[in-house]
């Protein structure tokens, strides 16, 4: 208990660990489900706060908490307007000097985070606006959450931050929808192309930030799946995109990684060409469509594995001698190039007592290296 997890973060991806790996999983989507359906944590969790269900459970957190360091500041001439629009929407409208955007939100009663009903963009004149805005937008530093942050975790884990989607991912996720943006790649090349330009000019008015700054893990928050983001896309777009953002933050010795969470093989062939040190989130069978044997031969002795254990192994439905043998697996294949987490994170059904089974065997393996 108290380890100092931020250091032995640090030592892993940099390469200075010595051969020890640290054992890192995700247990938001555990505790927000929970705190949502008004359930109190079973004992011994009992009215702990977040940040101290992993000092209870004895491991690491990935604390992309520091992302409230990096804002973005839109034009001053921007603003937006609500309405709501019954008893579950709400209409967000975005103005602009060059248009507006209309966004239709839709609360649930399941979760906190809402249902996009009308996506921010759905026509090509709001694409236009989309990057009018990214063309003015830029990014400041806030010191003052910096210092609350590592006031409160900086135990945990090193600062860690996860960067906005690349063109494709973000046209997909963030502006349209798949099915819409995917019409829009062909309908509109132009416009599109004109939107991916303006993207990235204020993505690398980030990068300066963040070059600038003492956070040294960077994620690259894309949500990379194969079945919509094709070779073909990502040979064409995400790719180019990615090597140059790499090359800008590897000038400035941070780490960066990237979230892949979909289904993967199909591009796996292509992450030595990607600049990264590390990708997270790829998921193996049985949850994926990957091996563990298959992910390593294309990440080989070069690229960190973030995660790797299928979330389905916390739940009841898989013994823990499975979640124990793909753990030591895991290990074997992977270590020392390992951040072990949770591909992609612990659901509302997962026991939480099972994240002290792999932290007893990360403990068991590091312990040869001390």
């Amino acid at each position: 208990m108290n380890r100092n997890f931020a250091e032995l973060h640090r030592q892993v991806v940099f390469g200075q660990s010595a051969g020890r790996i640290i054992w890192q999983p995700r247990i938001g989507c555990w505790v927000t489900d929970k705190q949502f359906a008004g359930e109190e944590f079973p004992p011994p969790f009992t009215g702990l706060d977040y940040f101290d269900l992993y000092r209870e459970l004895d491991c690491s957190a990935r604390l992309y908490e520091y992302n409230a360091c990096f804002e973005r500041v839109e034009h001053p001439s921007v603003y937006t307007t609500q309405r709501e629009l019954n008893e579950t929407d709400t209409e967000s409208t975005i103005h602009t000097p060059v248009g507006d955007q209309v966004v239709v939100h839709r609360r649930t009663t399941s979760s906190w985070y809402t249902i996009t009903m009308k996506w921010e963009v759905s026509t090509e004149e709001e694409l236009k606006v989309a990057t009018w805005r990214e063309e003015n937008a830029t990014w400041t530093w806030n010191q003052t959450a910096y210092d609350e942050l590592q006031a409160t975790v900086g135990d945990l884990g090193a600062p860690t931050m996860f960067m906005p989607r690349m063109n494709v991912q973000s046209l997909y996720i963030e502006k349209m929808g798949s099915q819409n943006g995917i019409y829009a790649l062909y309908d509109w090349p132009d416009t599109v192309e004109a939107y991916f330009r303006a993207l990235e000019e204020s993505h690398d008015r980030l990068i300066d930030v963040i070059n600038a700054s003492p956070v040294d893990i960077i994620n690259y928050g894309e949500n990379v799946h194969a079945g919509t983001l094709s070779p073909k896309l990502f040979r064409q777009y995400h790719l180019p995109a990615c090597q140059r953002r790499s090359e800008k933050l590897h000038a400035a010795g941070k780490f960066v990684c990237s979230h892949w969470d979909g289904d993967v093989k199909a591009l796996l062939p292509y992450v030595h060409e990607t600049g990264l040190d590390g990708i997270e989130a790829i998921t193996p069978y049985p949850q994926g469509d990957v091996t563990l044997e298959e992910v390593k031969a294309a990440l080989d002795d070069d690229i960190f594995l973030l995660d790797g254990i299928p979330a389905i192994y916390f739940d009841e439905t898989f013994t823990v001698e499975t979640l124990a043998a793909c753990t030591h697996r895991l290990i074997d294949l992977f270590a020392p190039k390992l951040v072990l987490g949770i591909s992609d994170e612990i659901s509302s059904t997962g026991d939480l007592e099972r994240i002290r089974v792999v932290g007893q065997i990360v403990d068991e393996y590091n312990a040869q290296f001390e």
